[in-house]
């Protein structure tokens, strides 16, 4: 099932996309709702980021070939899953502009990833039971300023947090596999990662368990699960985003979550 957040008519509402048809769902997702008799079109709406979350906890080096082509800067492959934060003002949607941010415009990276949805408070819990508080996945993009990242600051916080610097959507899927998923970000049609959820170190209910017990999980809570090989200030001769580029973020199951790159002014 797909659940879609959407604005009409300087309204948001979230709703259920079947078939290019959305049932609107009477009030949030994250409680019991019941859906309205009432029927959009997709293409009546503009589609929203699928939460506001409260907080975004991010792994990074959870594919091993992305943690051994960075090695010069990461060191060694991780025995727990390494938890970073992005800040909440980095969410935007599908469609919507990343912006080249005034103070580090020129070393801006894309990294696809699978990205979860907590559905209800979480703390402490097995990985056997995280099934059980998941309401959804997404697309995600952790959007990178290597510069500030690795070079300038020496630690991710601020290089992963300028505003634009979290697109998700289009939507959250509650139906999937999340451990064996295609991924793949293309920019300017170009594949740049292709690779598979079955090839993160860490598995989704792994990484959610961990996070439980080390920090209350609250309703709406986005977790990105790390990115595949194929980043841009990895390669032989780097790619960075540039004003006019888009990029996409194709997770199997899921869907495409398309955005341009504009600067910031």
């Amino acid at each position: 099932m797909k659940i879609v957040r959407f604005t009409k008519d300087n309204r948001k509402s979230y709703g259920i996309l079947k078939e290019g048809k959305i049932q609107i769902i009477n009030g949030g997702v994250f409680d019991d709702y019941n859906l309205s008799d009432e029927v959009l079109n997709l293409d009546e709406v503009v589609l929203e980021n699928p939460v506001n979350p409260p907080n975004i906890i991010a792994v990074g080096l959870n594919y091993q070939k992305h943690a051994e082509e960075g090695s010069q800067d990461f060191g060694k492959l991780p025995d727990a899953p390494v938890l970073f934060v992005k800040t909440t003002n980095s969410v935007i949607g599908p469609e919507q502009d990343i912006k080249l941010p005034l103070s580090a415009p020129n070393e801006v990276d894309y990294e696809a990833e699978l990205a979860v949805i907590i559905g209800k408070k979480a703390k402490n819990i097995e990985k056997e039971e995280v099934a059980d508080y998941i309401l959804g996945y997404t697309c995600g993009n952790d959007v990178s300023a290597r510069d500030c990242q690795l070079r300038i600051d020496k630690q991710w916080a601020r290089g992963k947090s300028f505003d634009t610097f979290c697109p998700l959507g289009p939507w959250l899927e509650t139906e999937l596999n999340p451990d064996n998923c295609k991924i793949q970000s293309r920019l300017n049609g170009r594949v740049m990662q292709n690779s598979n959820t079955s090839n993160m170190i860490f598995s989704a209910a792994e990484i959610i368990s961990y996070c439980s017990k080390n920090m209350t999980l609250f309703p709406g809570t986005v977790i990105m699960t790390g990115t595949p090989e194929g980043v841009g200030f990895a390669r032989e001769e780097p790619v960075f985003l540039r004003e006019g580029d888009l990029i996409e973020i194709e997770i199997e199951g899921i869907g495409v979550l398309k955005n341009t790159v504009i600067k910031e002014r």
